[in-house]
């Protein structure tokens, strides 16, 4: 089936989002590894993108572990530097989409707060078809009722949605609900994909 809508994660799909290299930059490598060795700051981040309060869980989490508290306050007061850049090929592909007239969602495991400020850096964020954040749905990748809440509210067959994300449990997820898929390791190959899906022309999809 051709896709009639395609569904983007964001980070390491639109945005980088590799917070131990913006560590590894501030602290060194090492101390990085001990932090989060014995801080779970991605659990942190997860219930931030469950729709906790942004400032609240990590200055929180930093009182906890005062020995780390000025490196755990940097993902709040640091966060639009950890969350960059744009990977461009990639924007360049939604925005073919959406020149060919093919819908565009995003499906992304985001804060409410997180959301707000990155839209402010990346205007792009606002100019999906539909948008399907975790923070204001109060669940996460991979978890089902995501998956289902997008299915629900846009009105778009399962089997015609294409989607997209850099982490195999969020597309296995997908997939068990009958979406198409693809891995996304890079934005050559998922350039491919939608030039196979027969979305985009190969010079568009460049």
């Amino acid at each position: 089936m051709t896709p009639k809508a395609v569904v983007f994660d964001i980070g390491n799909v639109l945005i980088e989002w590799l917070p131990e290299r913006f560590f590894d930059a501030q602290i060194g490598e090492a101390r990085r590894r001990a932090m989060f060795a014995e801080v779970d700051l991605h659990g942190m981040n997860d219930r931030i993108d469950r729709g906790e309060t942004f400032r609240d869980v990590i200055y929180d989490t930093a009182e906890i572990y005062p020995q780390w508290r000025a490196e755990i306050q940097l993902w709040h007061d640091r966060w639009i530097d950890i969350a960059a850049p744009v990977i461009d090929h990639s924007l360049r592909l939604m925005q073919a989409l959406q020149r060919a007239q093919v819908p565009v969602f995003s499906l992304t495991n985001f804060g409410i707060q997180t959301y707000d400020l990155a839209a402010e850096r990346y205007p792009f964020l606002r100019q999906f078809d539909g948008d399907y954040i975790s923070g204001h749905l109060g669940i996460i990748k991979p978890d089902a009722g995501i998956y289902a809440a997008l299915e629900n509210r846009s009105g778009v067959d399962p089997a015609a949605l294409l989607f997209t994300d850099d982490r195999v449990d969020n597309i296995n997820a997908a997939a068990a609900r009958g979406w198409q898929t693809h891995h996304f390791t890079g934005p050559e190959g998922w350039a491919n994909r939608l030039v196979l899906a027969g979305l985009l022309t190969e010079e568009d999809a460049k």
